[in-house]
Protein backbone atom coordinates (compact mmCIF):
# COMPACT_ATOMS: atom_id res chain seq x y z
CA UNK A 1 0.00 0.00 0.00
CA UNK A 2 1.81 3.46 -1.45
CA UNK A 3 2.16 5.68 1.47
CA UNK A 4 -0.40 8.48 0.60
CA UNK A 5 -3.06 5.76 0.06
CA UNK A 6 -2.62 4.55 3.85
CA UNK A 7 -2.34 8.11 5.05
CA UNK A 8 -5.57 9.04 3.58
CA UNK A 9 -7.34 5.49 4.47
CA UNK A 10 -6.02 6.14 8.12
CA UNK A 11 -7.73 9.11 8.61
CA UNK A 12 -10.52 8.39 6.60
CA UNK A 13 -11.50 6.13 9.36
CA UNK A 14 -10.26 7.70 12.17
CA UNK A 15 -12.53 10.68 11.41
CA UNK A 16 -15.95 7.94 10.75
CA UNK A 17 -14.83 6.61 14.27
CA UNK A 18 -14.84 10.25 15.52
CA UNK A 19 -18.12 10.69 14.17
CA UNK A 20 -19.66 7.95 17.11
CA UNK A 21 -18.40 9.61 19.87
CA UNK A 22 -21.09 11.97 21.77
CA UNK A 23 -19.01 15.00 23.73
CA UNK A 24 -19.64 12.68 26.77
CA UNK A 25 -16.84 10.99 25.71
CA UNK A 26 -18.68 7.65 25.28
CA UNK A 27 -18.88 5.90 21.59
CA UNK A 28 -22.01 4.34 20.03
CA UNK A 29 -21.61 1.30 18.48
CA UNK A 30 -22.63 2.61 15.19
CA UNK A 31 -24.36 5.27 13.28
CA UNK A 32 -25.51 8.07 16.17
CA UNK A 33 -29.14 7.97 13.84
CA UNK A 34 -29.03 4.02 14.01
CA UNK A 35 -32.45 2.61 14.31
CA UNK A 36 -31.77 -1.20 15.85
CA UNK A 37 -30.66 -0.39 18.61
CA UNK A 38 -26.78 0.25 18.20
CA UNK A 39 -27.20 4.22 18.92
CA UNK A 40 -26.08 3.37 22.63
CA UNK A 41 -22.87 3.20 24.60
CA UNK A 42 -21.72 -0.38 24.93
CA UNK A 43 -18.66 -1.05 27.69
CA UNK A 44 -17.02 -3.29 25.73
CA UNK A 45 -17.50 -1.95 22.51
CA UNK A 46 -16.06 1.61 24.03
CA UNK A 47 -13.01 -1.09 24.87
CA UNK A 48 -12.89 -2.25 21.61
CA UNK A 49 -13.19 1.27 19.86
CA UNK A 50 -10.77 3.19 22.27
CA UNK A 51 -8.51 0.85 20.44
CA UNK A 52 -7.30 2.52 17.22
CA UNK A 53 -6.96 5.96 19.22
CA UNK A 54 -4.36 4.09 21.92
CA UNK A 55 -2.09 2.70 18.48
CA UNK A 56 -2.13 6.33 16.91
CA UNK A 57 -1.07 7.88 20.28
CA UNK A 58 -4.35 9.67 20.99
CA UNK A 59 -4.55 9.16 24.81
CA UNK A 60 -6.44 12.09 25.49
CA UNK A 61 -9.49 10.68 23.77
CA UNK A 62 -8.89 7.25 25.45
CA UNK A 63 -8.77 9.12 28.85
CA UNK A 64 -11.79 10.68 28.01
CA UNK A 65 -14.18 7.94 27.32
CA UNK A 66 -12.62 5.68 30.56
CA UNK A 67 -13.49 9.00 32.85
CA UNK A 68 -16.90 8.62 31.54
CA UNK A 69 -16.80 5.11 32.14
CA UNK A 70 -16.12 5.37 35.40
CA UNK A 71 -18.67 8.03 35.91
CA UNK A 72 -21.21 5.39 34.60
CA UNK A 73 -19.97 3.41 37.57
CA UNK A 74 -20.18 5.39 40.08
CA UNK A 75 -23.57 6.39 38.98
CA UNK A 76 -24.79 3.37 39.33
CA UNK A 77 -22.85 2.23 42.59
CA UNK A 78 -25.31 1.25 44.65
CA UNK A 79 -26.46 -1.58 42.02
CA UNK A 80 -22.81 -2.84 41.96
CA UNK A 81 -23.27 -2.29 46.14
CA UNK A 82 -26.41 -4.83 45.69
CA UNK A 83 -24.53 -7.28 43.68
CA UNK A 84 -21.70 -7.49 45.62
CA UNK A 85 -24.00 -7.87 48.95
CA UNK A 86 -25.68 -10.57 47.41
CA UNK A 87 -24.90 -12.60 43.76
CA UNK A 88 -27.18 -11.58 41.78
CA UNK A 89 -30.26 -14.19 40.86
CA UNK A 90 -32.00 -12.17 37.93
CA UNK A 91 -29.87 -10.72 34.38
CA UNK A 92 -31.51 -7.48 35.54
CA UNK A 93 -29.14 -7.10 38.75
CA UNK A 94 -26.31 -7.68 36.85
CA UNK A 95 -24.04 -4.51 35.73
CA UNK A 96 -25.47 -3.28 32.36
CA UNK A 97 -23.53 -3.60 29.35
CA UNK A 98 -25.13 -0.71 27.66
CA UNK A 99 -25.78 2.64 28.40
CA UNK A 100 -27.06 6.37 27.17
CA UNK A 101 -24.25 7.97 25.52
CA UNK A 102 -25.26 11.40 27.26
CA UNK A 103 -26.83 10.65 30.25
CA UNK A 104 -25.64 7.54 31.39
CA UNK A 105 -28.59 5.45 32.34
CA UNK A 106 -29.20 2.09 31.57
CA UNK A 107 -31.46 0.56 28.92
CA UNK A 108 -33.76 -1.56 30.32
CA UNK A 109 -35.25 -3.71 27.73
CA UNK A 110 -33.99 -6.89 27.95
CA UNK A 111 -30.31 -7.55 25.94
CA UNK A 112 -28.32 -10.24 27.08
CA UNK A 113 -27.53 -8.09 30.09
CA UNK A 114 -24.76 -10.64 32.00
CA UNK A 115 -22.16 -10.02 30.22
CA UNK A 116 -18.97 -10.45 32.23
CA UNK A 117 -16.45 -10.11 29.55
CA UNK A 118 -17.13 -6.48 29.52
CA UNK A 119 -16.22 -5.95 33.33
CA UNK A 120 -13.12 -7.79 32.79
CA UNK A 121 -12.09 -5.84 29.98
CA UNK A 122 -12.63 -2.74 31.63
CA UNK A 123 -10.41 -3.65 34.24
CA UNK A 124 -7.84 -4.71 31.94
CA UNK A 125 -7.73 -1.50 29.90
CA UNK A 126 -7.45 0.86 32.98
CA UNK A 127 -5.04 -1.17 34.42
CA UNK A 128 -2.91 -1.38 31.33
CA UNK A 129 -3.17 2.51 31.10
CA UNK A 130 -2.12 2.85 34.64
CA UNK A 131 0.94 0.83 34.65
CA UNK A 132 2.25 0.03 30.98
CA UNK A 133 1.27 3.27 29.76
CA UNK A 134 1.77 5.44 32.90
CA UNK A 135 -1.80 7.26 32.47
CA UNK A 136 -3.44 8.17 34.95
CA UNK A 137 -7.13 7.00 35.09
CA UNK A 138 -7.85 6.79 38.48
CA UNK A 139 -7.30 10.10 40.04
CA UNK A 140 -9.66 10.50 42.54
CA UNK A 141 -10.81 7.87 45.93
CA UNK A 142 -14.65 7.60 44.85
CA UNK A 143 -12.77 6.20 41.31
CA UNK A 144 -10.57 4.66 43.51
CA UNK A 145 -13.60 2.94 45.54
CA UNK A 146 -15.92 2.26 42.10
CA UNK A 147 -12.95 0.05 40.46
CA UNK A 148 -12.24 -1.91 43.70
CA UNK A 149 -15.72 -2.79 43.85
CA UNK A 150 -15.76 -4.08 40.19
CA UNK A 151 -12.79 -7.05 41.36
CA UNK A 152 -15.59 -7.38 44.25
CA UNK A 153 -18.47 -7.83 42.35
CA UNK A 154 -16.64 -10.34 40.00
CA UNK A 155 -15.62 -12.31 42.95
CA UNK A 156 -19.57 -12.24 44.01
CA UNK A 157 -20.65 -13.56 40.54
CA UNK A 158 -18.31 -16.19 40.73
CA UNK A 159 -16.83 -15.61 37.20
CA UNK A 160 -15.16 -18.41 37.18
CA UNK A 161 -17.95 -20.53 36.31
CA UNK A 162 -20.70 -18.09 36.08
CA UNK A 163 -22.99 -18.51 33.36
CA UNK A 164 -23.38 -15.25 31.27
CA UNK A 165 -24.87 -14.07 27.86
CA UNK A 166 -20.53 -13.41 26.83
CA UNK A 167 -19.40 -11.23 24.17
CA UNK A 168 -22.21 -11.86 21.79
CA UNK A 169 -24.93 -11.15 24.08
CA UNK A 170 -26.59 -14.56 23.44
CA UNK A 171 -26.71 -17.99 24.99
CA UNK A 172 -26.20 -18.48 28.51
CA UNK A 173 -23.12 -20.76 29.45
CA UNK A 174 -19.83 -20.76 30.96
CA UNK A 175 -18.02 -18.81 28.24
CA UNK A 176 -14.10 -19.54 28.20
CA UNK A 177 -13.93 -16.14 26.45
CA UNK A 178 -15.59 -14.04 29.18
CA UNK A 179 -13.55 -15.99 31.65
CA UNK A 180 -10.41 -15.13 29.93
CA UNK A 181 -11.25 -11.20 29.72
CA UNK A 182 -11.85 -11.05 33.46
CA UNK A 183 -8.44 -13.25 34.20
CA UNK A 184 -6.79 -10.69 32.42
CA UNK A 185 -8.85 -7.83 33.68
CA UNK A 186 -7.77 -8.83 37.54
CA UNK A 187 -4.18 -9.74 36.48
CA UNK A 188 -3.33 -5.93 34.97
CA UNK A 189 -5.36 -4.45 37.40
CA UNK A 190 -3.44 -6.31 40.39
CA UNK A 191 0.07 -5.52 38.58
CA UNK A 192 -0.19 -1.45 38.37
CA UNK A 193 -2.58 -0.27 41.27
CA UNK A 194 -2.84 -0.35 44.24
CA UNK A 195 -6.17 -2.42 44.85
CA UNK A 196 -7.06 -5.72 46.31
CA UNK A 197 -6.84 -7.88 44.55
CA UNK A 198 -6.83 -11.56 46.05
CA UNK A 199 -4.28 -13.72 44.10
CA UNK A 200 -7.11 -16.99 44.32
CA UNK A 201 -9.45 -14.91 42.80
CA UNK A 202 -7.10 -15.13 39.56
CA UNK A 203 -6.05 -18.42 39.78
CA UNK A 204 -10.02 -20.12 39.85
CA UNK A 205 -10.24 -18.14 36.66
CA UNK A 206 -6.90 -19.81 35.14
CA UNK A 207 -7.98 -23.15 36.44
CA UNK A 208 -11.15 -22.99 34.77
CA UNK A 209 -9.56 -22.20 31.13
CA UNK A 210 -7.27 -24.99 31.91
CA UNK A 211 -10.44 -27.33 31.44
CA UNK A 212 -12.18 -25.39 28.78
CA UNK A 213 -9.61 -24.24 26.06
CA UNK A 214 -9.27 -24.64 23.07
CA UNK A 215 -12.96 -24.97 23.55
CA UNK A 216 -14.88 -21.42 23.72
CA UNK A 217 -17.79 -23.63 26.14
CA UNK A 218 -18.93 -27.32 26.97
CA UNK A 219 -21.87 -26.66 24.08
CA UNK A 220 -19.54 -24.93 22.23
CA UNK A 221 -16.12 -26.03 20.31
CA UNK A 222 -14.85 -22.67 18.25
CA UNK A 223 -15.91 -19.09 18.63
CA UNK A 224 -14.72 -15.91 16.52
CA UNK A 225 -14.27 -14.48 20.53
CA UNK A 226 -11.63 -16.24 21.63
CA UNK A 227 -9.53 -14.45 19.47
CA UNK A 228 -9.90 -11.98 22.20
CA UNK A 229 -8.10 -14.36 24.27
CA UNK A 230 -4.57 -13.96 22.34
CA UNK A 231 -5.14 -10.07 21.71
CA UNK A 232 -5.92 -8.41 22.98
CA UNK A 233 -5.98 -9.84 26.61
CA UNK A 234 -2.77 -12.66 25.96
CA UNK A 235 -3.89 -14.92 28.58
CA UNK A 236 -3.20 -18.27 26.58
CA UNK A 237 -0.35 -20.29 26.16
CA UNK A 238 1.85 -21.16 22.94
CA UNK A 239 -0.07 -24.04 22.53
CA UNK A 240 -3.65 -22.69 23.26
CA UNK A 241 -3.40 -19.95 20.73
CA UNK A 242 -2.02 -22.53 18.11
CA UNK A 243 -5.48 -24.42 18.70
CA UNK A 244 -7.52 -21.47 18.74
CA UNK A 245 -6.09 -20.05 15.61
CA UNK A 246 -6.37 -23.22 13.74
CA UNK A 247 -9.93 -24.23 14.73
CA UNK A 248 -11.06 -19.87 14.22
CA UNK A 249 -8.97 -20.27 10.73
CA UNK A 250 -10.99 -23.82 9.58
CA UNK A 251 -13.96 -23.53 10.93
CA UNK A 252 -15.15 -19.74 10.49
CA UNK A 253 -13.53 -17.56 7.86
CA UNK A 254 -15.57 -16.87 5.14
CA UNK A 255 -15.33 -14.71 1.89
CA UNK A 256 -16.34 -11.46 3.32
CA UNK A 257 -15.56 -12.07 7.57
CA UNK A 258 -16.00 -14.72 9.86
CA UNK A 259 -19.22 -16.13 11.44
CA UNK A 260 -18.99 -16.04 15.03
CA UNK A 261 -19.88 -19.29 15.74
CA UNK A 262 -21.64 -22.32 13.62
CA UNK A 263 -25.71 -21.86 13.52
CA UNK A 264 -25.46 -18.44 14.60
CA UNK A 265 -28.89 -17.13 14.36
CA UNK A 266 -28.10 -13.61 14.11
CA UNK A 267 -28.54 -12.10 10.69
CA UNK A 268 -29.37 -15.57 9.62
CA UNK A 269 -31.68 -15.46 6.39
CA UNK A 270 -31.90 -19.38 6.71
CA UNK A 271 -35.51 -20.22 7.95
CA UNK A 272 -33.93 -23.03 10.28
CA UNK A 273 -31.07 -20.35 11.06
CA UNK A 274 -28.66 -22.96 10.12
CA UNK A 275 -25.97 -22.69 7.97
CA UNK A 276 -26.58 -19.32 6.47
CA UNK A 277 -24.42 -17.62 9.40
CA UNK A 278 -23.59 -13.98 8.77
CA UNK A 279 -20.24 -12.66 8.05
CA UNK A 280 -18.34 -10.68 10.33
CA UNK A 281 -15.68 -8.14 9.20
CA UNK A 282 -13.72 -7.21 11.94
CA UNK A 283 -12.71 -10.87 12.19
CA UNK A 284 -10.07 -10.72 9.13
CA UNK A 285 -8.54 -7.11 11.18
CA UNK A 286 -8.44 -9.15 13.96
CA UNK A 287 -6.39 -12.35 12.67
CA UNK A 288 -4.05 -9.65 10.67
CA UNK A 289 -3.19 -8.12 14.10
CA UNK A 290 -2.79 -11.74 15.64
CA UNK A 291 -0.25 -12.45 12.44
CA UNK A 292 1.57 -8.84 12.63
CA UNK A 293 2.32 -9.51 16.19
CA UNK A 294 3.25 -13.22 15.63
CA UNK A 295 5.63 -11.96 13.13
CA UNK A 296 3.84 -14.10 10.37
CA UNK A 297 3.17 -11.15 7.65
CA UNK A 298 2.00 -13.52 5.01
CA UNK A 299 -1.02 -14.15 6.68
CA UNK A 300 -1.17 -10.89 7.86
CA UNK A 301 -1.07 -8.94 5.08
CA UNK A 302 -3.49 -11.65 3.44
CA UNK A 303 -5.58 -11.16 6.13
CA UNK A 304 -5.00 -7.10 4.99
CA UNK A 305 -6.31 -7.48 1.89
CA UNK A 306 -9.64 -9.43 2.31
CA UNK A 307 -10.59 -7.24 5.08
CA UNK A 308 -9.51 -3.87 2.57
CA UNK A 309 -11.80 -5.44 0.43
CA UNK A 310 -15.52 -5.31 3.12
CA UNK A 311 -15.14 -1.48 3.07
CA UNK A 312 -17.81 0.41 1.86
CA UNK A 313 -18.31 3.85 0.91
CA UNK A 314 -19.84 4.45 4.27
CA UNK A 315 -17.01 2.57 6.40
CA UNK A 316 -16.12 -0.96 7.78
CA UNK A 317 -20.02 -2.65 8.02
CA UNK A 318 -20.57 -5.35 10.86
CA UNK A 319 -21.30 -7.95 8.76
CA UNK A 320 -21.80 -9.08 5.46
CA UNK A 321 -25.22 -11.90 5.13
CA UNK A 322 -24.02 -14.88 4.26
CA UNK A 323 -22.28 -15.56 0.49
CA UNK A 324 -23.75 -12.28 -0.76
CA UNK A 325 -21.89 -9.30 -1.17
CA UNK A 326 -24.76 -7.36 1.01
CA UNK A 327 -23.91 -5.86 4.29
CA UNK A 328 -26.45 -4.93 6.74
CA UNK A 329 -27.50 -1.70 8.37
CA UNK A 330 -25.06 -1.12 11.15
CA UNK A 331 -22.34 0.38 9.42
CA UNK A 332 -19.84 1.95 10.31
CA UNK A 333 -19.64 0.01 13.01
CA UNK A 334 -17.24 1.61 15.45
CA UNK A 335 -15.56 -2.05 16.80
CA UNK A 336 -15.03 -3.10 13.00
CA UNK A 337 -13.29 0.74 12.01
CA UNK A 338 -11.40 0.56 15.57
CA UNK A 339 -9.93 -2.84 14.52
CA UNK A 340 -9.16 -1.89 10.78
CA UNK A 341 -7.32 1.15 12.02
CA UNK A 342 -5.17 -1.05 14.10
CA UNK A 343 -4.48 -3.43 11.61
CA UNK A 344 -3.88 -1.12 8.69
CA UNK A 345 -1.55 1.03 11.06
CA UNK A 346 -0.05 -1.61 12.38
CA UNK A 347 1.04 -3.03 8.86
CA UNK A 348 2.25 0.33 7.74
CA UNK A 349 3.18 2.52 10.25
CA UNK A 350 7.18 2.17 10.34
CA UNK A 351 7.81 4.86 13.61
CA UNK A 352 5.36 3.57 16.66
CA UNK A 353 5.29 5.02 19.92
CA UNK A 354 7.31 2.90 22.57
CA UNK A 355 4.80 3.00 24.69
CA UNK A 356 2.33 1.23 22.34
CA UNK A 357 5.27 -1.34 20.98
CA UNK A 358 5.09 -2.40 24.97
CA UNK A 359 0.96 -3.07 24.99
CA UNK A 360 1.58 -5.63 21.48
CA UNK A 361 4.00 -7.59 23.33
CA UNK A 362 1.67 -10.64 23.82
CA UNK A 363 2.11 -11.64 27.41
CA UNK A 364 3.21 -14.90 28.28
Amino acid sequence: MRTLRYHKLLKQHLDILTSLQYDTGLFVASKKSAKTGYDKAWLRDNFYECLAFEVIGDFATVKRTYKSILKIFLKHEAKIDQAIAHKPDADFKYIHARYNPKTFEEFWEGWGNMQNDSIGAILFKIGELEGVKDMRVIETPAEKRVVQKLVYYLRSIEYWHDSDNGMWENDEMVHASSIGACVAGLKMIKRYTALDVPQDLVDKGLETLKTLLPRESKERFVDLSLLSLIWPYGVVTKKQREDILKNVEYHLVRRRGLIRFRNDWYYNRNPDKQSEEAEWTFGFSWLAIIYKMLGDMKNAKSYEKMALDTVTEKGVPELYYSNTDEFNENTPLGWSESLFIVAIYLLHQKHRSRKYERVLRFRR
